[in-house]
């Protein structure tokens, strides 16, 4: 049976000046599949994130999301795609002046407008049950750990169904048990919304609990591809060392 691709990355450069950061990067992401981009600080792993989602634009090179090609593609045309793509950053990114419920509701106002007072709030329970943090609707950023403030960001990402999830740095920050829960509740969010998902990751814990897939990117390239347990047996040195030293 044919995989159905969900993004298709062809031979995509981008640099900074004549910093060189990405060096022709082909990658496809396949339907429901949680695919873990590895590779040290300034090897592009963000940055190819960021091309996807056209907030930065590569030098060269394709990229096609759900089927559309991305690039030049008019800022209208490019905000609905954007729809579908659920981005969760290293901070969670929540509103510190408004509590959960508020931080939930900001993007159903904005992309469902199709939804009543009580079909959100419908929604907003719906996802927080499903990042385990119902009691949490009424509390303040300032008042959840570092740990529920990534659930809440989560939540807020899935509360407009996107078919695919781009995780950048899932576990920054968190302790390793809370960064265990994450790692597993990126698993849960799979088996829940049938997402597609980009992993950028440092953490091998977190890439070893959710990957089907793994790619190490090093010096703007794709060094190597394959399972968790491919990579650990690698051929090349460079490749296992990498995963012995992440």
């Amino acid at each position: 049976m044919k995989t159905e691709t969900v993004i298709s990355i062809k031979n995509l450069y981008k640099a900074f000046g004549q910093q060189k950061i990405l060096n022709g990067i082909d990658l496809n992401l396949n339907k429901k599949e949680n695919l873990v981009i590895l590779g040290k600080s300034g090897t592009g792993k963000s940055v190819l994130i960021k091309c996807i989602v056209g907030l930065l634009t590569p030098d060269a090179g394709d990229i096609s999301v759900l089927g559309q090609s991305t690039i030049g593609l008019e800022k209208k045309k490019l905000n609905e795609l954007r729809k579908k793509i659920g981005f969760l950053f290293q901070s969670g990114a929540l509103y510190d002046s408004m509590n959960v419920k508020e931080n939930l509701e900001f993007p159903l106002k904005r992309i469902r407008k199709d939804l009543d007072e009580k079909q959100r709030l419908n929604k907003i329970h719906e996802v927080l049950e499903n990042v385990g943090l119902a009691e949490a609707l009424y509390k303040t950023p300032g008042q959840l750990s570092g740990g529920m403030r990534k659930r809440i960001g989560l939540a807020r990402t899935l509360i407009v169904d996107p078919e695919i999830m781009l995780y950048d740095e899932p576990t920054t920050g968190l302790d390793p048990v809370t960064s265990e829960e994450i790692s597993l509740l990126i698993n849960d969010v799979r088996k829940k919304y049938n997402t597609s998902s980009i992993i950028i990751t440092h953490d091998l814990a977190c890439a070893r609990n959710t990957s089907d897939r793994l790619v190490l990117l090093m010096e703007g390239k794709i060094k190597a591809e394959g399972t968790y347990d491919a990579l650990r047996n690698h051929s090349d040195s460079s490749v296992r060392e990498f995963l012995k030293d992440t």
